[in-house]
Protein backbone atom coordinates (compact mmCIF):
# COMPACT_ATOMS: atom_id res chain seq x y z
CA UNK A 1 0.00 0.00 0.00
CA UNK A 2 1.24 3.49 -0.88
CA UNK A 3 2.00 5.91 1.93
CA UNK A 4 1.25 9.58 2.57
CA UNK A 5 2.69 11.87 5.22
CA UNK A 6 0.04 13.95 6.97
CA UNK A 7 1.12 16.79 9.25
CA UNK A 8 -0.91 17.15 12.44
CA UNK A 9 -1.22 20.24 14.59
CA UNK A 10 -0.26 19.74 18.21
CA UNK A 11 -3.34 20.15 20.38
CA UNK A 12 -3.45 22.00 23.71
CA UNK A 13 -4.19 19.74 26.64
CA UNK A 14 -7.80 20.89 27.04
CA UNK A 15 -8.53 20.32 23.37
CA UNK A 16 -6.97 16.87 23.44
CA UNK A 17 -9.15 15.94 26.41
CA UNK A 18 -12.27 17.19 24.62
CA UNK A 19 -11.39 15.16 21.53
CA UNK A 20 -10.77 12.11 23.70
CA UNK A 21 -14.28 12.45 25.10
CA UNK A 22 -15.59 12.56 21.56
CA UNK A 23 -13.59 9.43 20.69
CA UNK A 24 -15.04 7.61 23.70
CA UNK A 25 -18.58 8.68 22.85
CA UNK A 26 -18.10 7.40 19.30
CA UNK A 27 -16.90 4.08 20.71
CA UNK A 28 -20.11 3.71 22.71
CA UNK A 29 -22.29 4.21 19.63
CA UNK A 30 -22.05 0.47 19.02
CA UNK A 31 -20.27 -1.99 16.79
CA UNK A 32 -22.64 -1.40 13.87
CA UNK A 33 -21.81 2.30 13.73
CA UNK A 34 -18.86 2.31 11.35
CA UNK A 35 -19.45 4.91 8.63
CA UNK A 36 -19.53 8.21 10.52
CA UNK A 37 -20.22 11.52 8.82
CA UNK A 38 -18.70 14.71 10.22
CA UNK A 39 -20.61 17.68 8.83
CA UNK A 40 -21.94 21.13 9.67
CA UNK A 41 -24.78 23.42 8.68
CA UNK A 42 -22.58 26.01 6.98
CA UNK A 43 -18.89 26.63 6.17
CA UNK A 44 -16.29 27.71 8.74
CA UNK A 45 -17.67 25.76 11.69
CA UNK A 46 -14.58 23.57 12.27
CA UNK A 47 -15.80 20.21 10.93
CA UNK A 48 -12.63 19.30 9.03
CA UNK A 49 -10.41 19.95 12.04
CA UNK A 50 -12.63 17.79 14.21
CA UNK A 51 -12.81 15.03 11.58
CA UNK A 52 -9.06 14.74 11.16
CA UNK A 53 -8.30 14.81 14.89
CA UNK A 54 -11.00 12.24 15.64
CA UNK A 55 -9.55 10.02 12.88
CA UNK A 56 -6.06 10.28 14.35
CA UNK A 57 -7.18 9.58 17.92
CA UNK A 58 -9.25 6.55 16.97
CA UNK A 59 -6.22 5.16 15.13
CA UNK A 60 -3.90 5.85 18.05
CA UNK A 61 -6.37 4.03 20.33
CA UNK A 62 -5.81 0.91 18.24
CA UNK A 63 -8.81 1.05 15.90
CA UNK A 64 -7.97 0.75 12.18
CA UNK A 65 -9.60 3.92 10.87
CA UNK A 66 -9.81 5.48 7.43
CA UNK A 67 -10.57 9.13 6.72
CA UNK A 68 -12.46 9.78 3.48
CA UNK A 69 -12.27 13.38 2.30
CA UNK A 70 -15.53 13.87 0.40
CA UNK A 71 -15.56 17.67 0.49
CA UNK A 72 -14.75 17.53 -3.20
CA UNK A 73 -15.64 21.15 -3.94
CA UNK A 74 -13.74 22.97 -1.18
CA UNK A 75 -11.55 20.53 0.74
CA UNK A 76 -8.96 22.16 3.00
CA UNK A 77 -7.26 19.02 4.30
CA UNK A 78 -4.61 18.78 1.56
CA UNK A 79 -3.40 22.34 2.09
CA UNK A 80 -3.78 22.53 5.86
CA UNK A 81 -2.03 19.23 6.56
CA UNK A 82 0.57 19.57 3.79
CA UNK A 83 -0.26 16.43 1.82
CA UNK A 84 2.21 16.40 -1.05
CA UNK A 85 0.88 15.52 -4.51
CA UNK A 86 4.01 16.03 -6.60
CA UNK A 87 3.66 12.47 -7.85
CA UNK A 88 0.08 13.11 -9.06
CA UNK A 89 -1.49 10.86 -6.48
CA UNK A 90 -4.73 9.14 -7.33
CA UNK A 91 -7.53 10.31 -5.09
CA UNK A 92 -11.25 9.77 -4.50
CA UNK A 93 -12.11 11.59 -7.72
CA UNK A 94 -10.04 9.10 -9.72
CA UNK A 95 -11.98 6.23 -8.18
CA UNK A 96 -15.41 7.81 -8.65
CA UNK A 97 -14.69 8.55 -12.31
CA UNK A 98 -13.57 4.96 -12.95
CA UNK A 99 -9.88 5.77 -13.44
CA UNK A 100 -8.72 3.86 -10.35
CA UNK A 101 -9.81 1.08 -8.01
CA UNK A 102 -10.27 1.18 -4.25
CA UNK A 103 -6.81 -0.18 -3.49
CA UNK A 104 -5.30 2.62 -5.61
CA UNK A 105 -6.80 5.46 -3.58
CA UNK A 106 -6.34 4.23 0.03
CA UNK A 107 -3.04 5.33 1.59
CA UNK A 108 -1.21 4.46 4.77
CA UNK A 109 0.05 7.32 6.91
CA UNK A 110 2.86 7.66 9.42
CA UNK A 111 0.31 7.05 12.19
CA UNK A 112 -0.29 3.36 12.82
CA UNK A 113 -3.86 2.29 11.98
CA UNK A 114 -4.59 5.63 10.26
CA UNK A 115 -5.45 5.41 6.56
CA UNK A 116 -6.76 8.06 4.20
CA UNK A 117 -8.66 8.41 0.94
CA UNK A 118 -7.62 11.97 0.04
CA UNK A 119 -9.12 14.67 -2.12
CA UNK A 120 -6.20 16.07 -4.12
CA UNK A 121 -8.15 17.69 -6.96
CA UNK A 122 -11.23 19.83 -6.39
CA UNK A 123 -14.27 19.31 -8.61
CA UNK A 124 -16.80 21.95 -9.68
CA UNK A 125 -19.80 19.61 -9.74
CA UNK A 126 -19.24 16.22 -8.08
CA UNK A 127 -22.93 15.51 -7.46
CA UNK A 128 -23.30 12.99 -10.28
CA UNK A 129 -20.20 11.10 -9.10
CA UNK A 130 -21.50 10.94 -5.53
CA UNK A 131 -24.84 9.58 -6.74
CA UNK A 132 -23.11 6.81 -8.68
CA UNK A 133 -23.08 3.29 -7.23
CA UNK A 134 -19.26 3.42 -7.03
CA UNK A 135 -19.42 5.85 -4.12
CA UNK A 136 -21.69 3.62 -2.04
CA UNK A 137 -19.46 0.70 -2.96
CA UNK A 138 -16.25 2.29 -1.68
CA UNK A 139 -17.85 3.22 1.66
CA UNK A 140 -19.19 -0.31 2.11
CA UNK A 141 -15.85 -1.90 1.19
CA UNK A 142 -13.96 0.38 3.57
CA UNK A 143 -16.42 -0.46 6.37
CA UNK A 144 -15.65 -4.14 5.83
CA UNK A 145 -11.90 -3.52 6.14
CA UNK A 146 -11.63 -0.84 8.83
CA UNK A 147 -13.30 -0.43 12.22
CA UNK A 148 -14.23 3.18 11.52
CA UNK A 149 -14.75 5.17 8.34
CA UNK A 150 -14.67 8.91 9.16
CA UNK A 151 -16.21 10.95 6.36
CA UNK A 152 -15.58 14.69 6.01
CA UNK A 153 -18.39 16.11 3.88
CA UNK A 154 -19.52 19.53 2.66
CA UNK A 155 -21.88 21.52 4.91
CA UNK A 156 -25.50 20.44 4.79
CA UNK A 157 -26.72 23.96 4.10
CA UNK A 158 -24.41 24.66 1.17
CA UNK A 159 -25.02 21.96 -1.44
CA UNK A 160 -27.02 18.77 -1.83
CA UNK A 161 -23.86 16.64 -1.70
CA UNK A 162 -23.88 16.30 2.10
CA UNK A 163 -27.41 14.88 2.24
CA UNK A 164 -26.52 12.32 -0.44
CA UNK A 165 -23.42 11.30 1.52
CA UNK A 166 -25.40 11.14 4.78
CA UNK A 167 -27.86 8.69 3.24
CA UNK A 168 -25.03 6.16 2.98
CA UNK A 169 -23.69 6.58 6.52
CA UNK A 170 -24.49 4.86 9.81
CA UNK A 171 -24.61 8.12 11.71
CA UNK A 172 -23.62 11.78 11.68
CA UNK A 173 -21.98 14.24 14.03
CA UNK A 174 -23.06 17.83 13.42
CA UNK A 175 -20.54 20.58 14.19
CA UNK A 176 -22.10 23.91 15.21
CA UNK A 177 -20.24 27.17 15.66
CA UNK A 178 -21.38 29.00 18.79
CA UNK A 179 -22.97 32.36 18.19
CA UNK A 180 -22.93 31.98 14.41
CA UNK A 181 -25.27 29.16 13.39
CA UNK A 182 -28.95 30.01 13.79
CA UNK A 183 -31.44 27.70 15.46
CA UNK A 184 -33.44 27.51 12.24
CA UNK A 185 -30.40 26.36 10.29
CA UNK A 186 -29.58 23.75 12.92
CA UNK A 187 -33.18 22.54 12.83
CA UNK A 188 -33.00 22.27 9.04
CA UNK A 189 -29.82 20.18 9.35
CA UNK A 190 -31.55 17.83 11.80
CA UNK A 191 -34.43 17.48 9.37
CA UNK A 192 -32.14 16.79 6.42
CA UNK A 193 -30.40 14.00 8.28
CA UNK A 194 -33.71 12.53 9.38
CA UNK A 195 -35.15 12.66 5.86
CA UNK A 196 -32.30 10.59 4.43
CA UNK A 197 -32.38 8.10 7.30
CA UNK A 198 -29.07 9.09 8.89
CA UNK A 199 -28.96 8.83 12.68
CA UNK A 200 -27.82 11.95 14.51
CA UNK A 201 -25.11 10.67 16.86
CA UNK A 202 -24.59 14.03 18.52
CA UNK A 203 -23.74 17.69 18.12
CA UNK A 204 -20.46 19.45 18.85
CA UNK A 205 -20.79 23.08 19.91
CA UNK A 206 -17.53 24.56 18.67
CA UNK A 207 -15.75 27.82 19.58
CA UNK A 208 -17.87 28.38 22.67
CA UNK A 209 -16.95 30.28 25.78
CA UNK A 210 -17.94 27.87 28.53
CA UNK A 211 -17.78 30.45 31.31
CA UNK A 212 -21.43 31.27 31.81
CA UNK A 213 -24.56 29.76 30.34
CA UNK A 214 -25.38 32.09 27.49
CA UNK A 215 -25.00 29.33 24.92
CA UNK A 216 -27.75 27.29 26.60
CA UNK A 217 -30.15 30.22 26.31
CA UNK A 218 -29.10 30.85 22.71
CA UNK A 219 -29.80 27.29 21.59
CA UNK A 220 -32.96 26.80 23.64
CA UNK A 221 -34.52 23.35 23.29
CA UNK A 222 -31.49 22.03 21.38
CA UNK A 223 -29.36 22.50 24.49
CA UNK A 224 -29.86 18.86 25.51
CA UNK A 225 -27.68 17.76 22.60
CA UNK A 226 -24.93 20.22 23.44
CA UNK A 227 -25.04 19.31 27.11
CA UNK A 228 -24.64 15.65 26.26
CA UNK A 229 -21.65 16.16 24.01
CA UNK A 230 -20.37 19.51 25.40
CA UNK A 231 -16.94 20.07 23.92
CA UNK A 232 -16.35 23.45 25.49
CA UNK A 233 -12.58 23.04 25.65
CA UNK A 234 -12.48 22.42 21.92
CA UNK A 235 -14.55 25.54 21.48
CA UNK A 236 -12.01 27.71 23.29
CA UNK A 237 -9.21 26.27 21.19
CA UNK A 238 -11.16 27.11 18.06
CA UNK A 239 -11.35 30.76 19.04
CA UNK A 240 -7.73 31.08 20.02
CA UNK A 241 -5.89 29.01 17.45
CA UNK A 242 -8.05 27.78 14.60
CA UNK A 243 -7.82 29.41 11.20
CA UNK A 244 -10.71 31.56 10.05
CA UNK A 245 -10.89 29.19 7.09
CA UNK A 246 -11.78 26.22 9.29
CA UNK A 247 -14.55 24.12 7.81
Amino acid sequence: MKKLNVEFQELPYAVEEAMNRLRINIKFCGKNTKKILITSSMPNEGKSSIAINLWKMLAEAGFPTVLVDVDLRKSVIKERHHINDTEKLQDLGYYLSGQAEIEDVVYETQVENAYIVPCMNLLENPSALLEDARFAEILDKLAETYRYVIIDSPPLGSVADAAQIASLCDGAVLVVRAGETSRNLIKQSFQQLSQVGCTLLGVILNRVETAGRAYKKYYGKYGKYYKQYGYGEYGRYGQEAASSKDK
